[in-house]
């Protein structure tokens, strides 16, 4: 079943009742029942979320995202507890080999740069080198084509309005950076819930090691997704002149989680896709497939 995504950013009061999310503010009062939300994101320094609203929501795998001061994803509540067999899957995950995750990590770059190739024609109408980039990474991408393709991505993405092509991506960095941080902040936690609901630990990523970080694994899978965030914030500089994150483009930011992506024999919104992709890699670690299911960005006649 598809999820709903809620976004709250006035002070207010949340709890529950009867199974009923209630989120009570200054000017309304509304209901949602638990077992639909997916997402709830927060963003207020003022919001009541009373403990068991939380629990509630954990337990039926809703992703809790609180923002910060400067209205980004700054953290998230997952389920610890959401397979039968959590157990026997940390296990599998703990003991992967080396030359296991670096297939895998090849795999999921190889996907990575196809996509951005794509994206990249489609966008400029042209035909460009990043096919003959992907059959040049290596186990483990040792030779880190993931870098040099980035390096001409961003070189070339034709954004909008823009006095040259391209830009300077950072994390911290001018907009557009402030757009695509979010979108890749929303893409995290939605790979994150995914993860965490196919009883994997997010904190054990097959390429990405950092002791900092408690969501290495959500890192590595969401690569090959990160276009989907690139066109969208593309679209919507085509469409508003506004530079900074604001209610509406939040919100147009949070459909990147209802957009089409495409299997072999089906399509599915985005994040029942990440849970289809998720589950396919814990069938790696138990040796029952070879490969991550990742699907198609885009269909083949270019509509979403």
């Amino acid at each position: 079943m598809l999820k709903r995504t809620i976004l709250v950013e006035n002070k207010s009061s949340i709890s529950t009742k009867n199974l009923q999310l209630i989120i009570k503010s200054e000017v309304r009062e509304s209901s949602v029942p638990i077992e639909d939300i997916g997402f709830l994101v927060l963003d207020n320094p003022e919001i009541y979320l009373s403990i068991p609203a939380m629990n509630l929501m954990i337990e039926n795998n809703t992703a809790v995202i609180i923002c910060s001061n400067n209205h980004l994803p700054n953290g998230m509540f997952l389920n610890l507890n959401s397979h039968h067999i959590q157990q026997e899957i940390f296990k599998n995950q703990i003991e992967a080999t080396i030359p296991l995750k670096k297939q895998l990590w090849q795999q999921t770059i190889i996907e990575k740069i196809k996509n951005q190739g794509e994206l990249l024609e489609r966008l400029t109408k042209s035909k460009n080198q990043f096919d003959y980039l992907s059959t040049k990474v290596l186990s483990g991408d040792t030779s880190n084509m993931e870098g040099v393709a980035a390096q001409h991505y961003w070189k070339y993405f034709p954004f909008p309005n823009q006095e040259k092509e391209g830009i300077k991506r950072e994390r911290f960095g001018d907009y557009p950076n402030n757009f695509l941080n979010y979108g890749y902040a929303i893409l995290r936690a939605a790979t994150a819930r995914a993860i965490s609901g196919s009883g994997l630990l997010n904190t054990l990523g097959i390429h990405h090691k950092s002791k900092y970080n408690a969501f290495a694994l959500a890192d590595d899978i969401m690569e090959p997704f990160r276009p989907i965030v690139d066109e969208k914030v593309f679209q919507i500089m085509q469409r508003y002149d506004e530079q900074e994150l604001n209610t509406l483009l939040k919100s147009e930011l949070l459909q990147i989680l209802t957009r089409t992506v495409y299997f072999k024999d089906e399509k599915s919104p985005l994040m029942v896709g990440l849970q289809k992709t998720a589950s396919s890699l814990q069938q790696c670690f138990t040796g029952n497939r070879k490969k991550i299911k990742y699907p198609k960005l885009w269909n083949s006649t270019g509509t979403e």
